[in-house]
């Protein structure tokens, strides 16, 4: 049950940023130049992508007393007849951590890999000093990455559809293509003003690939077109 609510925070995250028409000034403020070296890549009109959330798992191989950490914290939110764990939100970084008894635990809310592993170590020392004890370090991994970006230009969708392969595309049903690329493996929803939702990356790494190899091949391919 735990394991399926991570899924149901990857959609929940993915409709939300999917639905907006357009992204706020604060996409611009982190500049992704694509390609590095001699002979690399560089796009006419550089992208900007900006991490939006990144999904962390942890595990404490131990169980927690649930009921103990709301003593130590009332303000954190635990309603065990509608939901079984609790939510532990950081101002700093400011994330909310799902906790449950079996010592499972879901950070979401994070703008990078180190602040989600940073946002998981708070929370833990928070839980010590509430006096739960915690024996070994927690297991954690990158669950999933959604990050949005802004490739400059406008993109004919229905030819994209055609020539991307692994592409869905019904504009009377939603205005964005979906596209899943196999390396790395990871589902971008690209819309016709040129912004996009990138989803299912492992590694920030992964976003910035994945955006730069979806650029060049619009350009190579002519099917984005700027003014």
């Amino acid at each position: 049950m735990e394991w399926n609510y991570v899924l149901h925070v990857h959609i929940d995250v993915l409709n939300a940023i999917s639905s907006l028409s357009s992204f706020g000034p604060r996409l611009y403020k982190t500049l992704a130049t694509i390609g590095v070296g001699e002979g690399a890549y560089m796009p006419k009109v550089k992208a900007s992508v900006n991490i939006e959330n990144v999904v962390a798992s942890a595990t404490l191989n131990q169980k927690v007393d649930l009921n103990a950490v709301v003593k130590g914290y009332p303000g954190v939110e635990y309603r065990p007849e509608q939901f079984p764990g609790l939510v532990f939100r950081l101002k700093r970084p400011k994330t909310a951590t799902l906790i449950f008894n079996s010592g499972k635990m879901v950070c979401t809310g994070a703008k990078s890999e180190k602040e989600a592993r940073r946002a998981v170590v708070k929370v833990i020392k928070e839980l010590k000093k509430s006096g739960i004890i915690i024996i070994g370090k927690p297991e954690l991994k990158i669950q999933n990455i959604v990050a949005s970006a802004s490739l400059g230009g406008m993109i004919d969708l229905e030819k994209s559809a055609y020539a991307l392969g692994k592409t869905m595309y019904e504009p009377e049903q939603f205005p964005g293509l979906i596209y899943r690329m196999q390396e790395p493996k990871v589902v971008i929803l690209l819309f016709a003003s040129g912004k996009l939702v990138c989803t299912g990356a492992k590694r920030e790494q992964d976003v910035y690939e994945a955006v730069g190899k979806l650029h060049q091949r619009l350009e190579d391919e002519e099917l984005i077109y700027y003014e």
